[in-house]
Order: C-alpha cells, then structure tokens, then sequence
C-alpha cells in the first residue's frame, strides 16, 4: 500500500513575501504602540486620583528621552496606521454621489486624512490653550 504524503504549507515568514502583507503587518502592529499608549494614559488618571505629587511624577516620566522616543514612534504608526484606514475606506464604503456622480477614490482618502489631522490639530490646541 502506498504511503500518502500530507502537503504542508510553510508558514514560516509568510507575511515578508508580499510587500502588501507587509504592509499590513505593520498596520496591524501600530496596534501595540496604541494599546500600551492607552495604558499611559490609564495610569496617568490613576495618577491624577493620587494627588499633585503623584500627578508631578507622572508627568516627569513622560519627559524622560525613553518616554519622548516612544510617543515619535507611537504617532508614526498611529499615523501610519490612519492612512491606510482612509486609504482603504473608499472601497469598503458605499458609492458616495454627489450631483449624480461618484466620489473619486482620492477625494475620499483625502478627506479622511484631512479631517483626522484637523480634528487632532484642534485638540492639541485646545489642550495647549488650557
């Protein structure tokens, strides 16, 4: 009786082959960058309820060069991360019309990217102005 030999398929970096999976890649891993963000940001509350000193303290760690580096990489990925979501917003989204015609691709893409860099601009300003 012959043997029967099962195909396995290789896994091993399956994702470096194709420059697209790499870009998801690293889409999907700007995820790390906001998870671990989320929890500054928690324990920084935490901070808050622990009064001034505490809040002080917090705040000084957020000044070290370590916590500096790490906030360039988090908006480099956060940002990175938000164009290719408005990049690919045009094809998941219904056929938007205007005066009977559709939306080109473009002018949706831009949109987003506009009024994500827009709206964070503004809570920057309204932070800084407080």
């Amino acid at each position: 009786m012959a043997r029967v030999k099962t195909y396995v398929r290789p896994m091993q970096g399956w994702w470096r082959r194709n420059p697209y999976y790499v870009r998801y890649m690293i889409r999907e891993a700007s995820s790390v960058f906001l998870a671990i963000y989320t929890v500054i940001l928690l324990v920084g509350l935490f901070r808050l309820t622990q009064g001034e000193a505490a809040w002080d303290a917090w705040r000084a760690a957020l000044a070290s060069p370590g916590s500096i580096v790490f906030h360039w990489l988090a908006l480099l990925t956060v940002g990175y991360h938000a164009y290719t979501w408005w990049k690919v917003a045009p094809k998941t989204a219904p056929d938007l019309h205007v005066a009977g015609s559709p939306l080109p691709e473009l002018v949706i893409t831009a949109g987003g990217l506009l009024a994500t860099v827009g709206t964070s601009a503004l809570v920057y300003l309204i932070v800084r102005w407080m």
